[in-house]
């Protein structure tokens, strides 16, 4: 089973999401804040983490840089959702370290087919 560790500070997304992905068959973990994700993201060992990028304590931004530059958690494929869908942001995301970048309202097919193109076996 895959392990996915939602981090969304919204706790009506969270319960949305969550649910939706659980029902497919993923474990989910979740983190509401960017703090709780750096340390989730260490002890839970998430095959894949989808990061909210406003996020309170620690932003989505902050927390993917440092998520990318520690050794144990640099492979960790990571899927960057925000509501800001202006121009740059996806390209922001990706220099962040972001392996992804979405727009939500989350569109979730289109979520499924990137998460599944990262967790081929």
């Amino acid at each position: 089973m895959w392990k996915i560790l939602l981090v969304e500070d919204n706790e009506m997304n969270r319960d949305m999401l969550s649910r939706r992905l659980e029902r497919k068959g993923f474990q989910v973990s979740i983190a509401a804040d960017g703090s709780e994700a750096l340390t989730m993201a260490l002890t839970e060992s998430p095959d894949l983490i989808l990061m909210d990028m406003s996020l309170p304590v620690l932003d989505g931004w902050e927390v993917t840089r440092r998520l990318k530059a520690a050794k144990d958690t640099q492979k960790i494929p990571i899927i960057g959702l925000s509501a800001h869908a202006m121009a740059g942001d996806r390209e922001k995301g990706i220099a962040a370290g972001c392996d992804d970048y979405d727009t939500k309202p989350v569109e979730f097919d289109r979520l499924l087919k990137k998460i599944g193109e990262f967790l081929k076996s």
